[in-house]
């Protein structure tokens, strides 16, 4: 499961104004009724990493869209390696009119390579209303908006065990620094604090980035996500320390840093809401939810809930985020009809299509809360909302895929063997820094 497609439990947004948008190259208006069918007759190519149900609740969207302007729509799931599969149909003469993108540094690849549309003033317009400026500056390169951020996840969330919890007598903490103590009482009630899933690399590329995002503020994760800063800088050092007390405490790791380093995604979540609990909380996105409700059957809010991720020390509480951003590829057979389902994914009504089924999250403020099919749900929508311009994108999905995104390799290999041995953590940043030097330079 790799790291940015474990988007399962998000929620949505999009915005009212764009409901009176054109819909068609003809300027014909679609009304927020029931639409025209100015798009009758032609057909929408879309492309995404998306598979199982998140491709069926997505299709839900595009049937709508099909039913509000007569479209017909295709999708094409392309697996994780977004850029080859495109890029190959681009030479081919085939390219999809919409792609989704799942990390910023494609969406960024795709416009230098001038394969994409500028979004539409009706489009750009919503985005403006209804996101945070953060969002739009992720979508834009050089200054221009391409990318609309139609699906987001939540990382800064810690799911726990409310009856493990119970039955030690804790609750859920405010700071990083109780966040361990409650995880030594866990401990002490028979249960480990943590299950870590070191086997997926990105997992502890996402522990580092909410601890070095509280720790050391937005505009020095900025920095390092650029590689502006270089990770031999104190602050990642100070962070990789934090980050080692926790890893070497075999009372917080379920199993110790061994089976920590052979237990993947899906088992991490497993030790917690299994039918045999190891660990009384996962730190994991909001997707942690869908596991443990469809492969656990658990009550999200009853038989699993979180807490936002603590504060480190004096700084704030992080909101790391990832996402799926809507583009428009500008060699694609039907490209107007494609910026306009761009159009339409900027609204509340098609957020709401997604909202409504579930495993769904959106920056945009312009969504009813009571969209979403759950109160936990809700609160986590509300909290990526809330967080504003504070929000920060997943590091490692906006560096070279050589660095931040490939398994065995770069960041994902550096943390594990550091979860392996934390004892030194300015020898890890130092080859941290050499891998990525490395990598920004390709």
């Amino acid at each position: 499961m790799m790291r940015h497609r474990t988007t399962l439990l998000t929620g949505c947004t999009a915005l009212v104004l764009a409901l009176g948008a054109t819909a068609c190259g003809s300027g014909d208006p679609v009304s927020a009724g029931g639409g025209d069918k100015a798009l009758s007759g032609q057909t929408v190519t879309v492309a995404g990493v998306w598979t199982g149900t998140e491709q069926k609740n997505f299709q839900k969207v595009l049937d709508a869209f099909g039913a509000k302007t007569g479209a017909k729509t295709q999708f094409l799931s392309t697996g994780d390696n977004v850029s080859t599969v495109v890029g190959s149909k681009i030479e081919g003469g085939n390219a999809p009119d919409v792609v989704m993108v799942p990390q910023v540094g494609v969406l960024q690849q795709f416009a230098k390579e001038g394969w994409l549309t500028p979004l539409s003033a009706t489009a750009e317009k919503s985005v403006d209303a209804g996101y945070a400026p953060v969002w739009k500056n992720y979508g834009s390169v050089d200054g221009t908006l391409y990318g609309l951020y139609f699906k987001a996840a939540h990382k800064s969330t810690v799911w726990y065990s409310p009856d493990a919890f119970s039955q030690a007598g804790v609750t859920p903490p405010t700071s990083y620094d109780d966040m361990l103590k409650v995880g030594h009482t866990l401990s002490d009630s028979g249960l480990a604090a943590f299950s870590v899933g070191g086997q997926d690399g990105w997992t502890l590329t996402d522990w580092f980035e909410n601890v070095y995002l509280s720790q050391a503020g937005p505009d020095k994760y900025d920095a390092l996500a650029a590689h502006k800063l270089k990770w031999t800088d104190p602050s990642v050092v100070a962070a990789l320390t934090t980050l080692g007390k926790l890893f070497k405490d075999k009372e917080l790791v379920a199993g110790g840093q061994k089976e920590a380093l052979n237990t993947d995604f899906p088992s991490s979540v497993e030790k917690v809401f299994g039918p045999k609990p190891d660990a009384g909380m996962v730190y994991e996105g909001d997707f942690v939810a869908g596991v443990a409700h469809d492969q656990f059957g658990k009550t999200i809010g009853k038989d699993a809930n979180f807490f936002p991720f603590p504060a480190v020390g004096a700084g704030k509480a992080p909101v790391v985020s990832g996402g799926d951003a809507a583009v428009v590829l500008k060699d694609g057979k039907n490209a107007k009809a494609g910026m306009k389902l761009l159009e339409y994914l900027a609204t509340p009504e098609a957020s709401a299509v997604w909202a409504k089924a579930g495993g769904y999250l959106s920056p945009n403020k312009d969504l009813p809360l009571d969209s979403y099919a759950d109160d936990v749900t809700r609160a986590t929508a509300k909290s990526l909302v809330d967080a504003g311009d504070s929000v920060r994108f997943d590091m490692s999905d906006q560096a070279p895929a050589a660095f931040g995104g490939t398994k065995g390799a770069g960041e994902w290999k550096l943390l594990q063997d550091f979860l392996r041995d934390p004892s030194d953590p300015k020898a890890t940043a130092a080859k941290l820094e050499a891998a990525a030097a490395k990598a920004y330079k390709g």
